[in-house]
């Protein structure tokens, strides 16, 4: 209670005026949120008491205040978008919004945000909404500490869970998103920050951006989504601290890089996912720091991508460390630790006296005939792979780290 206070009288500092408060509730002088929104003007605030309203879709379209005591309940009665928000300057702090109904069209939100600005939406929650908190055309907003949670059965009975659509300047912080087709969806979105946040069992990624330049998301989990996180058609990005846990699937990863530049990629743990990355299409992005750890590949570096810089990642109890779908690479890959190494380090500086290559033939087999993998752990591939390595003749000969670590790195 003492934050929110603080919250609405850092709100109050900024308007002129005298502000008001208006207690909405069935003990109340002010039975509706509706009615309280028509008497409230800007600085109000308009303090929600415990309760369940079924109000239709409620319309904010003012620089006020909009309070929950307890979590009081607004209904969408699967019917209905609960509260469209127009404005600048607005804060929407500690309500519980629920049984938003099913619409593909016109997509319906728990709260829809429509060409706004300078608004906080704060220790909210969300359950069996379609989508959860929905943005378009707009910036300078705060989206902290809510909950989503929704339990659809299929993609098209569910929306993302946070979800921006052509917006600037937005921050992510602290959310809980669980259940939905996206947990977090960026498009045409920039100059962002999704950081703390933690998106799991959601149908298809934990977060997506498409044509998305210059955002940043740090420490950030993503745990058993359909796949990991997405970013498809974008430049400048920073992906930094994340955890990429148990993304599990035919087609599933830990993060998908798609026709990406210019980014950089560091901190960040990849642990037991279908795939840690798949890189395709990509230019110019630093991948460092990185810790991989029993994934089934950890990395899948597709020809289409050059001039990108691995190094001093950690590789570790994976079932492939590297694979690529071609034999020409023009990507740095360079001083990584990898467990499977056999060199030696005469000098004893800590660096492999001799390159290792990381590409192993059966790793090739299996990324050009999958059925392959049925072999795995046999005799026949130990003898193949040991061939491969004395006389080196179908995995890539310029694919090899020429400075090798000979312990892992400690991040920490």
């Amino acid at each position: 209670m003492l934050k929110q206070v603080w919250i609405v009288l850092l709100f109050l500092t900024s308007v002129p005026g005298f502000a008001r408060t208006i207690f909405v509730g069935k003990d109340q002088s002010v039975k509706s949120i509706k009615q309280a929104i028509a008497l409230a003007e800007a600085g109000d605030t308009v303090l929600i008491m415990p309760g369940t309203y079924r109000e239709g879709n409620i319309i904010l379209e003012k620089a006020i205040v909009l309070l929950g005591r307890n979590y009081p309940v607004l209904d969408g009665e699967n019917l209905y978008e609960t509260l469209t928000v127009h404005t600048k300057n607005a804060v929407v702090q500690g309500l519980k919004f629920i049984d938003i109904g099913i619409g593909s069209i016109e997509d319906k939100a728990a709260i829809k945000i429509l060409e706004s600005s300078n608004l906080r939406i704060l220790d909210n929650k969300f359950e069996n909404t379609f989508f959860g908190i929905y943005l378009a055309n707009s910036s300078h907003i705060w989206i902290e500490n809510n909950q989503l949670v929704s339990n659809a059965e299929a993609e098209h009975q569910i929306g993302n869970g946070i979800h921006l659509w052509k917006c600037e300047h937005i921050t992510i912080q602290g959310n809980s998103v669980k259940g939905h087709r996206d947990g977090i969806y960026f498009e045409f979105v920039t100059n962002s920050l999704i950081t703390n946040n933690h998106s799991e069992g959601n149908m298809r990624y934990g977060l997506h951006f498409m044509f998305s330049h210059n955002d940043e998301y740090r420490n950030n989990t993503f745990v058993n989504n359909g796949a990991g996180v997405a970013v498809m058609y974008t430049k400048g990005v920073k992906m930094i601290d994340n955890h990429f846990l148990h993304n599990w699937g035919s087609s599933s990863y830990g993060l998908l890089l798609k026709d990406i530049r210019d980014s950089y990629i560091s901190g960040n743990e990849f642990e037991e996912n279908s795939i840690g990355i798949f890189m395709e299409g990509s230019s110019r992005n630093q991948i460092k720091e990185n810790s991989f750890v029993r994934n089934g590949y950890a990395f899948k570096l597709q020809a289409s991508c050059d001039d990108n810089e691995i190094f001093k990642n950690n590789f570790q109890q994976n079932s492939f460390d590297l694979v690529t779908n071609g034999s020409l690479v023009l990507n740095n890959i360079e001083s990584n630790y990898w467990d499977r190494y056999e060199g030696y380090d005469l000098d004893r500086n800590q660096v492999g006296d001799i390159p290792y290559r990381p590409i192993s033939l059966y790793g090739t087999i299996v990324e050009q005939m999958p059925t392959a993998v049925l072999l795995w752990r046999s005799f026949l591939v130990f003898l193949l792979d040991r061939a491969e390595k004395a006389i080196p003749v179908i995995t890539p000969e310029n694919l090899k780290d020429n400075l090798p670590a000979m312990r892992p790195y400690d991040f920490n």
